[in-house]
């Protein structure tokens, strides 16, 4: 299990740096959005700190799950984050749910690994 646990937690920090790396500095053109999708898009665009906000957790918490340190940390901060990731491709662009959905599993599955590290949150 510890070894799933390590594969799990590097392939999802590749995936945040990749994604965050790739907006910082425009490495890819945007994929082009239509319908409601585009004018979601449009807002967050338009809001002017809410996608830096968010890519700036992604490369952090990718940063975390990649180097193995704050995981803990990293498993929360960037919970809200796959959830919205989850739901955006859910009722605005299905073609991408496949990932989300896994992204959103993997974030769950590291979780539950490091669940020990949460308990005292949870206790009086």
């Amino acid at each position: 299990m510890k070894i799933a646990t390590i594969v799990v937690r590097v392939l999802i920090g590749l995936l945040l740096l990749f994604a965050s790396i790739t907006f910082f500095f425009k490495l890819a053109p945007e994929p082009e959005a239509t319908g409601n999708f585009k004018a979601f898009n449009m807002g967050l665009v338009a809001s002017t700190y809410l996608l830096p906000l968010a890519k700036s957790i992604e490369l952090l918490c990718g940063v975390a799950f990649l180097t193995g340190r704050y995981v803990t940390l990293a498993n929360i901060l960037i919970l809200p984050i796959t959830i919205n990731i989850l739901f955006i491709n859910y009722f605005l662009a299905p073609e991408g749910l496949p990932i989300a959905a896994l992204l959103f599993l993997a974030n769950l599955f590291l979780i539950y690994r490091y669940w020990g590290n949460y308990k005292s949150v949870f206790t009086a």
